[in-house]
């Protein structure tokens, strides 16, 4: 009776395995799908499943900036106003604070006026707390705004809101330019500060890494969701009309994580997640590779051992069907579990999904499924970063250039497994001796100190 129960959950975990299988050959041809979806939106506007927004910025930081710079990150139900000083390229950040301010809930569906108005009352206090500040020597104020909705964006400091998400419904400001709506609310608050650009959360990933590290030319994020940008010939981007910026870059912010293509490695559980979300069909390749949803894909080959046997004994199913009960910390905590009897892994069983007593042999198979999933995810998030490093001719023998790419997001910084698959994965893709020249660096904040150091890049005072 055991063996035959043991049978039908191997089986599970055995498809499982195989659907999720990511050789060598089929994450080349995810590469080279990604790198073809990037020519066709680079092309047109509306030709490919990424969007391959230009961001406008066209000079990266590299160290030299000078002065004092501020940035706004405005990305959900909070939002920081910080304040950094820089001091060139011996001294770099020598100063930086931050306040975090929550926003009242009927501001979210009230109207843009409110809003905006809101936030600049809060970088007024904070303005005001500081001062008058011998550190600007008469000069104006200047701000990053990074704002982590979908923009339209038409220059470095002017973007259209597109729509909102997470939540927030203020119905008036879409359509709008939200630089203009924040520059006018902080005029009205009798504030000095000229909004220098405005910058999502991944193109400020790469503004930090390229401050420390001049050879960034790759920003990702894997985190609760997924992105990259990186930097593109100006030249190699049909669809940029007008003159070319002096320095010949451009960031372009990639938006992949609505990619999707045969090559992806999708299964019954991903469908059915797909099927239920909030937006069937699209980002195809954040749901396989994001934080938000790794816990969720192993809750249901959970519950679909559970409904084809009695590995788990008699539970009350109840918590393994309620969607998002595993979190991917949860996922972490049980892939790394190196205690003799998993002990860890019991605990989020019976803690998360009320599954308890379980026997080694059924914790070892859950620990498995885990380590499926997020090889998948791993491996996946390598071969979009090599489709991007080949879109812009490196990672090649012979490229001796360094090739640095900036990460930020939870998954990469506290999972180890996860970071350590997605390093082995790169090496095996561009080979022994293009892989040398190729490096990760975990990277923080680019959502804060980036959109600073972007303020600061392209300064009115820039020399």
């Amino acid at each position: 009776m055991v063996a035959a129960v043991e049978a039908v959950a191997e089986q599970v975990v055995a498809q499982l395995r195989e659907d999720c299988a990511t050789p060598a050959a089929r994450l080349d041809g995810v590469a080279a799908a990604m790198e073809e979806e990037m020519r066709a939106g680079l092309r047109e506007e509306g030709g490919s499943k990424i969007k391959m927004i230009v961001s406008y910025v066209d000079n990266l930081p590299n160290g030299s900036e000078d002065g004092l710079f501020y940035a706004l990150d405005l990305g959900g139900t909070n939002f920081r106003v910080l304040r950094v000083q820089l001091a060139g390229k011996d001294k770099r950040v020598v100063k930086r604070d931050s306040r975090e301010v929550s926003i009242p809930p009927h501001l979210m569906s009230g109207s843009a006026a409110e809003l905006f108005g809101f936030i600049a009352s809060a970088v007024a206090k904070y303005v005001a707390d500081e001062g008058r500040n011998r550190a600007l020597g008469g000069k104006q104020r200047e701000l990053g705004f990074t704002f982590s909705f979908p923009v339209r964006q038409t220059s470095i400091a002017s973007g259209t809101l597109i729509k909102w998400t997470k939540a927030f419904a203020v119905d008036d400001a879409v359509g709008e330019d939200v630089v203009a709506e924040l520059q006018m609310a902080m005029e009205k608050q009798g504030v000095d500060m000229r909004v220098a650009a405005l910058i999502n959360d991944t193109v400020g990933t790469l503004a930090a890494g390229s401050y420390n590290d001049q050879d960034a030319v790759i920003g990702v994020i894997l985190g609760t969701g997924s992105n990259a940008a990186y930097v593109e010939k100006a030249s190699d981007i049909p669809k940029l009309k007008g003159e070319l910026p002096k320095s010949g870059n451009m960031v372009i912010n990639t938006e992949w994580g609505n990619f999707s293509s045969s090559c992806l490695p999708i299964t019954e559980y991903d469908q059915a997640l797909d099927e239920e979300s909030l937006n069937p069909r699209e980002q195809i390749f954040e749901k396989l590779i994001s934080g938000l949803y790794l816990g969720e894909i192993v809750r249901r080959v959970l519950l679909k051992i559970a409904t084809q046997c009695s590995i788990f004994g008699d539970i009350n199913r109840t918590k393994l069907t309620a969607h998002f009960n595993l979190r991917t910390p949860d996922i972490s905590a049980m892939h790394h579990d190196e205690t003799p009897d998993l002990r860890i892994v019991a605990e989020k069983l019976a803690g998360n999904l009320k599954i308890a007593n379980t026997t080694l042999e059924t914790r070892k198979m859950v620990v498995e499924i885990c380590d499926i999933l997020t090889r998948r995810s791993a491996r996946l998030a390598a071969a979009g970063i090599v489709g991007i490093i080949r879109k812009i001719g490196r990672g090649t023998p012979g490229d001796k250039r360094k090739t640095v790419v900036a990460i930020d997001g939870g998954l990469f910084e506290h999972y180890a497994k996860f970071r350590q698959c997605l390093e082995s994965t790169l090496a095996e893709l561009l080979g022994e001796e293009a892989s040398k020249s190729v490096s990760v660096k975990l990277t923080k904040d680019g959502s804060g100190l980036g959109a600073a150091l972007i303020a600061a890049a392209h300064s009115q005072y820039a020399k």
